[in-house]
């Protein structure tokens, strides 16, 4: 094509001189100059056909007729503007471009703190941070509630979801509930009592919010978990439980005080006891033993008793009668007194020495 334009050109220059209207010298004026007839071929019918091919897939790239879903989303096929029933699942979806769009949803565990101050974490994904729960208790003071709830939206319903709630449906669905069930819970309770009746207010709180999810149409949220995480209460609050905390640990010291007491007097008395009973019973023991001791004696009597017969006693007497016989003879001026009926003196009188005096029996 470039070497015809040349050559009409370079010819039309040896004609005429260029492209001047003017004849100076007579002849046939050319009436200007004439536009070229350009041929715009290919190299053929292939070449047309690749053209066209690569202009499909440009075509298609730019418009991207297909969407991945990744795992944990789900996707909302939108045609012409109505949200299809079913939610995509994870995986490759082929669309029609323009007139289907696809809004990809978050099934995956989410997390809504409301807290007082903000956490590190609370630009992660998942994690909204909302301020403190703050109401008024059954006296009016102001009373500040920090909570986590754990939730994810329900995957078989999530088309249904984001076409009744819009893609703001947590705050919709939970925050409004959230609140409304902790004013309620709180507001039956006075300030002074909230701490101590902790663990009874998070039931009722994660009661309620389940109850008021629970009844919502299609059961658009699954909750995982509320937590009841701190209660903040005005600083007179906290300083009249402070006052009655340090009362109660002053009287539970004083009752400690009192069982320590009681417990000093029961060892002292069962000490005193266990003296009286072992004193006793040594008592006991010598009495017994003398007891055993006057029973072995009259039992002995009793046995000597039977062992005296008249023959022994003769035998016993003509043994003394003896002893006095040889006493006679070492001192024959004793005098003897002889008891009546019987041969064996009583008394034995040394005459020889008046103040000496013997008594035998």
């Amino acid at each position: 094509m470039a070497s015809d334009m040349n050559d009409y050109f370079n010819k039309k220059k040896s004609q005429g001189g260029g492209f001047n209207n003017s004849n100076s010298g007579g002849g046939n004026t050319p009436k200007g100059p004439q536009m070229p007839n350009l041929n715009f071929n290919f190299g053929g019918g292939k070449a047309a056909l690749t053209y066209f091919f690569i202009a499909i897939v440009i075509m298609l790239v730019l418009a991207k007729p297909f969407i991945i879903i990744q795992e944990g989303e789900r996707g909302i096929l939108s045609t012409n503007g109505k949200y299809q029933e079913q939610a995509l699942l994870p995986g490759l979806h082929f669309i029609i471009p323009v007139i289907q769009k696809v809004y990809t949803v978050d099934t995956k565990v989410r997390i809504i703190n409301y807290a007082s101050r903000i956490e590190t974490n609370s630009n992660a994904s998942g994690i909204i941070t909302k301020p403190s729960i703050t109401i008024l208790d059954k006296r009016g003071l102001p009373v500040s509630i920090e909570l986590t709830v754990q939730y994810r939206l329900n995957a078989q319903f999530a088309a249904q979801t984001i076409s009744n709630w819009g893609f703001s449906w947590e705050d919709k669905i939970i925050n409004p509930v959230v609140r409304d069930v902790v004013r309620n819970v709180i507001g039956k309770y006075d300030a002074e009592s909230i701490p101590v009746e902790r663990n009874k207010i998070a039931a009722a709180i994660e009661l309620g919010i389940r109850e008021n999810i629970k009844s919502l149409k299609n059961s658009p949220v699954i909750l995982q978990s509320i937590q009841l995480r701190d209660i903040i209460l005005p600083s007179k609050v906290k300083d009249q439980i402070e006052r009655v905390q340090l009362a109660k640990q002053e009287v539970q010291r004083a009752e400690q005080e009192v069982q320590r007491a009681k417990q000093e007097a029961l060892k002292r008395a069962a000490e005193a006891q266990g003296v009286a009973d072992q004193a006793r019973i040594e008592a006991k023991g010598r009495a017994d033993a003398v007891t055993i001791e006057a029973d072995a004696n009259a039992k002995a009597n009793v046995l000597i008793a039977k062992s005296l017969t008249p023959k022994l006693l003769q035998l016993e007497q003509m043994k003394v009668q003896t002893k006095f016989n040889d006493a006679l003879r070492v001192n024959k001026d004793a005098k003897i007194f002889l008891t009546p009926g019987g041969s064996t003196p009583n008394i034995w009188v040394d005459t020889k020495d008046i103040k000496q005096r013997t008594t035998a029996r």
